[in-house]
């Protein structure tokens, strides 16, 4: 049997585009993605030193990522270069130097081989259905305590495997699509971080209702709605009220906008707006049913992970992505979103705040607040102007 390569996943190339000469400016993947012009690098890791032996389950030591979850504070210098800035170890954590996104191997096998019966069990959804190249940064968080947790809750729930969860589970999104962020926005790549405040956050009928002081939504769940990705319905489903209200912002700062008759924004994650929502999952007809089981410290965790690797595949000022997060546009609407990013560094980062684009608060400060061209203006001069995002384009 040929022994398996522990490769290197390019968090931003597919394995078929890799085979193919790079897509100019106006071209398309096979996956209907625009994509910029770039330098490839090699995917395998065998163009890295390696050890032999037992040292193949190595990388799955958090040591090498040197990415604490428990907290989002960033003490990066934006003035310093990429790498003498990422290089510096959080106070009170010991690890190695930390590797260049794309350096960071893994390997499915060994990351399979090392989870127990009842790991492998109970993280088979995330196996098959999260991006590896997010994956491969979250494998030491997903065999916690608290998650491994919250994953037998889900079972008890009715969600288990991509294909094996019960067809009449009134859970959503459905399986295959609560990690679909992770596949529509590589780490690599994220620009962009809109926050929402639970999965399939905003539909058609709506309760409102005050949680420790904050006003939040209560969402009517229903069939065919959400698809894991934040403020985002499926074709065919009508556009939620506070959609329209971000619509109508963008329409503002873009009057050529044509607004679209659907609510689908995934044509936004594929351009590198990540969509996350704070709770990944939900059940039917019960809002905030699946809050405080411990999705909002795993998404905690994503957000520090986009803090040190956010953008890392994105161009440097010498033209080649630096390996390394260097800021990210975060978009926090409401009190709720702005508490969640209170801790990000505003040097590094650019967090624009504003009241939540909900029928009750849209006038209160959303509408005119100029964000999408904010982040565009950001963007271009912190990566050039070929990063900015697309926002007129949901096709």
């Amino acid at each position: 049997m040929t022994k398996e390569v522990t490769a290197v996943f390019l968090s931003d190339v597919d394995k078929s585009v890799v085979r193919k000469r790079p897509l100019r400016d106006s071209e398309e993947g096979e996956d209907g993605r625009a994509r910029v012009k770039e330098k490839r690098q090699r995917t395998l890791f065998d163009m890295m030193p390696r050890s032999q032996g037992k040292e193949e389950t190595s990388p799955l030591s958090d040591a090498s990522l040197n990415v604490p979850c428990d907290s989002q504070g960033s003490s990066a210098n934006p003035n310093e270069t990429p790498a003498s800035s990422q290089e510096k170890p959080a106070t009170g954590v010991l690890t190695a130097s930390p590797l260049k996104l794309n350096a960071i191997p893994f390997s499915m096998k060994a990351f399979q081989d090392s989870l127990s019966e009842k790991e492998m069990s109970l993280l088979r959804l995330e196996c098959e259905c999260m991006s590896k190249s997010w994956l491969k940064v979250l494998k030491d968080e997903i065999r916690k305590p608290y998650f491994l947790a919250l994953k037998e809750y889900l079972w008890k729930e009715g969600v288990r495997g991509k294909d094996d969860t019960p067809s009449a589970l009134k859970i959503y999104p459905p399986p295959k699509d609560i990690y679909s962020w992770s596949n529509a926005t590589p780490l690599g790549k994220v620009k962009v971080v809109i926050l929402g405040q639970g999965s399939g956050l905003l539909f058609c009928v709506f309760r409102f209702k005050l949680i420790d002081g904050v006003l939040i939504s209560d969402p009517y769940h229903g069939r065919g709605q959400a698809h894991g990705l934040c403020f985002s319905v499926h074709h065919g489903v009508a556009i939620p009220a506070s959609l329209k209200n971000i619509y109508a912002e963008i329409k503002a700062e873009y009057p050529a906008f044509n607004v679209p008759k659907h609510g689908n924004l995934l044509a936004w994650a594929n351009n590198g707006v990540l969509m996350l929502n704070s709770c990944l999952t939900v059940r039917e007809k019960e809002p905030n049913s699946h809050a405080n089981k411990g999705w909002e410290q795993f998404t905690d965790c994503v957000l520090s992970i986009v803090d040190k690797y956010g953008g890392a595949n994105l161009p440097g000022s010498s033209g080649a992505p630096s390996g390394f997060g260097r800021g990210v546009v975060f978009m926090a609407w409401g009190a709720y979103a702005a508490k969640r990013v209170a801790k990000l560094d505003k040097k590094k980062h650019l967090i624009l705040t504003s009241p939540h684009p909900s029928p009750f608060s849209a006038n209160k400060g959303f509408l005119g607040n100029g964000h999408f061209k904010a982040a565009n203006q950001w963007l271009a001069k912190r990566y050039g102007v070929e990063s900015r995002v697309d926002w007129c384009n949901l096709n």
